[in-house]
């Protein structure tokens, strides 16, 4: 037997994948971020929370390349 979704909530549980897999991907920027550069000032994680899926992207990219946190955060 199936079960009904509406597009409401069939709307809602992607919404819910999206700012999983969005939140996953800051706290593995966050790791990656602390690996590189040590302990992160306090700022910074709110900053990636507000992070678009694009800047977060971009900001991992900037990992690769920077030689300080504030390189990776100024290139964006």
């Amino acid at each position: 037997r199936m079960q009904y979704i509406t597009s409401f909530e069939r709307l809602a549980k992607e919404e819910g994948v999206q700012k999983g897999l969005q939140q996953g991907q800051v706290e593995l920027l966050i790791r990656q971020l602390t690996h590189r550069f040590g302990p992160l000032p306090d700022e910074v994680r709110p900053r990636l929370e507000r992070a678009t899926p694009a800047e977060i992207a971009t900001l991992a990219d900037h990992i690769l390349e920077a030689d300080s946190l504030d390189q990776v955060f100024d290139r964006n």
